[in-house]
């Protein structure tokens, strides 16, 4: 009789049970259709904010992580960015634009490595139908006309050329000293960003042409890419002062980080202590330069305004993915030719510096 018991109360504890496991197992059913449910509701949320694939040429690049933050802080309560890195190489950029085509995004944003290469990528995002803003590299002409939905963002080259070349014209005006040798001639030494790149060859020719429309006679002592790099800059500058030593008179950089390169040069051959000064200028008026303006070793730089290039562009690529038409009303900036967006450059120093920050 006891075993019977023992077997009955088994059988119900096990009933009792198992009904337990079955009230659970519907309650996780029932939590995991709410999920679905929220899940399903946000991406209905989520569908309304347009997705931009966003192609840096190289994340290491100290103006592009300026240009990259603008983007991402921009972007907030208007696209959902995926932000790459393309290493420095078109044909990873490349791959990259592939995979925004297969993830179906509604816009791109490329900063491309090889101005260049451009055409392919527009000729991938027609395809798609997925509109493209190119960012601070500018496309071929003909490459930009190939679709009404290929926008660039950017600054004009040849203006933070002319506006390098004023710096070093100020400076040579009101300090009489800095002809070292008296022969009325402006000795300089220039370094370029990448060869053929077309901020590299406009800062070159229109630094040099403002200080010859200034009344300057210019000797060039040497010229060399350092590939907007700052160790580079610093080992082409070391080079330079091998060969010319205190012939040189001003140094000229197409970025910051070239400039700052030379700097740690001129510093090692016992610059900037004493009254022993080279008037170095750069382009960008990144965080670093801005430091060294201030500390009296770098001269001047002009800004390059990364903040209003990275909130332009994703503002475009924004309503452009959304299917509306940009106007100097929506996109904040003015919109030249239907497809251009040109951001100012302003000379910087010491005395403005405010500016920079």
């Amino acid at each position: 009789m006891k075993k019977i018991t023992s077997v009955l109360l088994a059988s119900a504890l096990l009933g009792a049970a198992l009904a337990g496991c079955g009230s659970n197992n519907a309650d996780t059913a029932n939590t995991g259709n709410a999920a679905e449910a929220a899940n399903s509701a946000n991406s209905g949320a989520a569908g309304e904010t347009p997705k931009v694939g966003v192609a840096i040429y190289k994340f290491d690049d100290t103006f592009m992580t300026g240009v990259r933050n603008a983007i991402d802080t921009a972007a907030k309560g208007i696209a959902t960015v995926d932000i790459v890195d393309s290493q420095n190489s078109q044909p990873t950029q490349n791959d990259k634009v592939d995979l925004f085509v297969t993830k179906k995004y509604d816009g791109m944003l490329i900063n491309p490595v090889d101005r260049t290469a451009a055409g392919v990528i527009i000729d991938k995002a027609k395809a798609a139908d997925i509109p493209v803003v190119f960012l601070n590299r500018e496309p071929l002409p003909e490459d930009m006309k190939k679709w009404d939905k290929v926008y660039y963002v950017g600054a004009k080259a040849e203006e933070s050329g002319t506006m390098s070349g004023q710096l070093i014209v100020d400076y040579w005006k009101a300090h009489p000293e800095a002809d070292k040798n008296g022969d009325g001639v402006l000795q300089y030494v220039m370094l370029k960003g990448e060869p053929g790149h077309q901020d590299a060859e406009l800062r070159t020719t229109y630094s040099i042409q403002a200080i010859e429309d200034a009344g300057i006679k210019v000797e060039k002592l040497a010229e060399d890419t350092a590939m907007w790099d700052r160790v580079k800059g610093q080992e082409k500058m070391a080079a330079f002062l091998g060969s010319h030593g205190d012939k040189i008179e001003a140094v000229l950089a197409n970025n910051d980080d070239m400039a700052l390169g030379a700097i740690e040069a001129l510093k090692a051959a016992g610059y900037f202590t004493g009254d022993k000064y080279m008037p170095v200028v750069g382009v960008d008026a990144t965080a670093p330069a801005v430091q060294a303006l201030q500390d009296g070793t770098m001269l001047g730089t002009v800004l390059n305004d990364a903040n209003n290039q990275g909130k332009a562009a994703i503002t475009l690529a924004a309503l452009l993915a959304k299917g509306e038409a940009p106007t100097k009303e929506n996109v904040g900036f003015d919109i030249t030719d239907n497809q251009y967006v040109w951001i100012s450059y302003k000379k910087i120093t010491k005395d403005n510096v405010a500016d920079a920050k």
